[in-house]
């Protein structure tokens, strides 16, 4: 059905609105950001700060090691989602396109694994790692990505199964190995779901707080949100240079999110089919 101009108009007026009402905080944290101490603690606020203290942002990072902290991040969030995009798409092919003994049964503890929330599995891995001797390095943040997650492989064995069989049997008469399948026809149809994938981890890896507190304790391995956590400790009744770093480490999520937009939309439309 197509839509009136009026309709048209009230739906851009709408979402309009809707992006003011949700960009609204972010805007006021800029606007903190670039204020000076006498504007942010004046009564009532301005809204305009009268001159923009962008030296504000570089003396909050150069206040404590937060190019170290970046760095970490960065590690951390690049391999982590390299290491779930490899595996749960292996294991998501497996599922989807193989029949083997106990496969739905093994499918089914693997979902039932959703159910169970981090901080039940927290103390066994945390004694896991002290055993190996991995507490106070980034390994237990990193190599358990290259297991697998079970929302992943659920995700991408949903859309493995809407796919024919008729390429991969076409394929094999063209002599292709199981791995050549995987490799050069399924992972390229996959980039979608696998974009989606890659975002969805990084949001997540780039942003979690407990992991880091529980398995860092020298300041040189923090990642950002654990030293952000550390320098509000310092900062409490100082709020601009919160605000500063605040605004730095929402940077990448975004720009990442802002370039794989078109793919995370394919990817969800396409699971769900």
């Amino acid at each position: 059905m197509k839509l009136s101009k009026s309709h048209k108009m009230l739906t851009y007026l709408c979402l309009i609105l809707f992006s003011a009402y949700f960009m609204a905080p972010f805007l006021w944290m800029l606007i903190t950001a670039l204020k000076s101490p006498a504007e942010v603690n004046s009564y009532p606020p301005t809204f305009v700060p009268r001159a923009a203290q962008w030296k504000n942002f570089a003396d909050a990072w150069n206040s404590q090691p937060f190019g170290i902290y970046f760095k970490n991040s960065i590690l951390v969030t690049v391999l982590t989602t390299i290491g779930q995009v490899i595996s749960c798409s292996l294991i998501a092919f497996g599922f989807a396109r193989y029949d083997f003994k106990f496969k739905n049964f093994l499918f089914m503890l693997l979902l039932a694994s959703m159910m169970l929330p981090w901080d039940v599995t927290m103390i066994p891995q945390y004694m896991l790692f002290n055993k190996i001797h991995w507490i106070n390095t980034l390994k237990p943040l990193i190599v358990p990505a290259f297991f697998g997650s079970p929302y992943y492989i659920f995700l991408l064995r949903q859309f493995l199964m809407n796919i024919p069989t008729d390429i991969e049997n076409a394929a094999r008469i063209d002599g292709a190995n199981d791995f050549q399948i995987y490799a050069r026809i399924f992972f390229p149809i996959m980039k979608a779901p696998l974009f989606l994938i890659g975002i969805l981890n990084m949001l997540t890896v780039w942003n979690d707080y407990l992991g880091p507190l529980i398995f860092l304790q020298d300041r040189s391995k923090y990642t950002l949100a654990l030293g952000l956590a550390s320098f509000k400790g310092v900062n409490d009744l100082n709020i601009i240079p919160i605000m500063c770093i605040t605004i730095l480490m929402i940077i990448p999520p975004v720009i990442a999110f802002f370039f794989a937009q078109k793919y995370i939309i394919e990817g969800v439309s396409g699971a769900v089919k």
